[in-house]
């Protein structure tokens, strides 16, 4: 595929485009540690730029957060609390 050149001037130019949430799946990857991580894309914004790949299909630009999040983490990772200290007066 041909590399197509974006410019700031592109993304300034791009117009942006309202948008709701259909579907946010989480992906779960098991480490080799034994910890699960589930990570999920939020899209937080999202820009049509007027430019065109060569299949005639407009090009998006995305703003986007990742939600992460450590689960079933093995007790021999995770650190003891610390002991509640009292502010004195």
């Amino acid at each position: 595929m041909a590399e197509i050149q974006i410019t700031p001037q592109d993304i300034t130019e791009g117009e942006e485009l309202d948008f709701k949430e259909e579907q946010e799946n989480w992906n779960s990857y098991k480490l080799s540690d034994g910890t699960i991580l589930k990570v999920r894309l939020v899209l937080t914004g999202v820009k049509r730029l007027k430019k065109y790949r060569p299949d005639n299909m407009p090009i998006y630009i995305i703003q986007s957060q990742n939600v992460v999040r450590a689960v079933d983490v093995p007790q021999n990772l995770r650190l003891k609390p610390k002991p509640a200290t009292t502010p004195t007066c």
